[in-house]
């Protein structure tokens, strides 16, 4: 906190997801006049339940790309803009806002590391795979889905090993491959849908308008009424 210094030094205090909130709404210490800024929805509510306001949100979406239009944000030489984020995160809010002309601080309140799983938990997921149970594969963003396809490519590692860390248990899983092609993919608007066609991922793909559970869920109804066809 004290490396931060003073936060009435910041014009704006930026939260990048609700996890951010989480664990980084701490730093504010009960201020309730610091402008405050989030990324979307959902990091808008975690702050709001925590008894903040936000002044600057994205409006029709919920991305990087629609915060950064927001009239607050296109003017912001000699400003001082504190992120509050992940580590391994997208960075482009930071990069153009420093082109913009701002000073730009990121503090790291939680890390994002990917999942792993044992043998017998991908062996599973197979199962019900050929068992016609699962149809659809949600990733809600591109880190998401280029973790799975690398889960995937590499096959199995202990619990609690990251990859790169260890050899696999399997030297792949093309069979888990072949379904994950196979399978529709429910992802959050045309970012994530052409990032995980650059990675080579050739299955259908169902498009959300965001991340929102209400939005992912509109989409698949959207797709099982056209299907139904009702």
């Amino acid at each position: 906190m004290e490396q931060l210094g003073v936060l009435e030094n910041f014009d704006v205090i930026l939260f990048t997801s609700a996890n951010a909130v989480r664990f980084g709404v701490s730093f504010l210490d009960q201020r309730r006049d610091l402008t405050l800024a989030a990324l979307g929805p959902a990091t808008s509510r975690a702050l709001n339940q925590a008894g903040y306001r936000v002044a600057i949100q994205p409006g029709e979406t919920f991305d990087s790309e629609a915060l950064l239009s927001h009239p607050r944000l296109e003017h912001v030489t000699g400003h001082r803009i504190l992120i509050i984020k992940g580590t391994h995160g997208r960075d482009l809010v930071q990069q153009e806002l420093t082109r913009r002309g701002a000073t730009v601080v990121s503090a790291d309140v939680y890390e994002r590391v990917p999942s792993v799983f044992s043998a017998a938990a991908l062996k599973l997921v197979r199962e019900r795979f050929a068992a016609g149970e699962m149809q659809v594969i949600t990733a809600t963003s591109l880190e998401i889905g280029a973790a799975l396809l690398k889960l995937a490519a590499l096959g199995a590692t202990p619990l609690g090993v990251a990859p790169p860390d260890l050899a696999p248990l399997e030297p792949a899983s093309p069979d888990l491959r072949g379904e994950f092609e196979r399978a529709h993919w429910l992802v959050p608007g045309e970012r994530v849908a052409t990032g995980l066609r650059e990675l080579g991922l050739k299955a259908p793909l169902l498009r959300a308008d965001s991340a929102e559970d209400q939005d992912l869920a509109a989409a698949l109804i959207r797709w099982r009424s056209s299907v139904s066809g009702a």
